[in-house]
């Protein structure tokens, strides 16, 4: 039986895999192009150990998936739209922190 997971759960889990900037490393080498754990590991500067932790957590989120290819396993973003989410959140990230208008961003750390 297909189960409609509700929108805000998606986008908590969504979330969840963005609060990490390891996370967020491996989504925008992902944008890019598929690749292989040992590529991303060395692209990204972390252990292999820490790299495949990162990638079962986006694997349980849904956002990348494992491709065999012979011996080895190839990963990739698991829908091409989320490359263009990535872009369009990325634009977005950029667009706020420079039109900073809270004036109480700096004392109050809120944004």
């Amino acid at each position: 039986m297909l189960t409609i997971v509700p929108e805000v759960e998606v986008l908590a889990r969504f979330g969840r895999a963005l609060a990490d900037p390891i996370r967020c490393q491996l989504l925008l080498a992902l944008r890019d192009a598929p690749a292989y754990p040992s590529d991303l590991a060395d692209k990204i500067g972390v252990s292999r150990t820490r790299l495949s932790n990162h990638l079962a957590c986006l694997r349980d989120c849904g956002l990348v998936v494992a491709v065999p290819d012979g011996r080895r396993t190839r990963y990739e973003l698991a829908d091409p739209r989320l490359g263009h989410a990535l872009g369009d959140l990325r634009t977005a990230v950029v667009a706020v922190e420079t039109d900073r208008t809270c004036v109480d961003a700096e004392t109050k750390g809120c944004c």
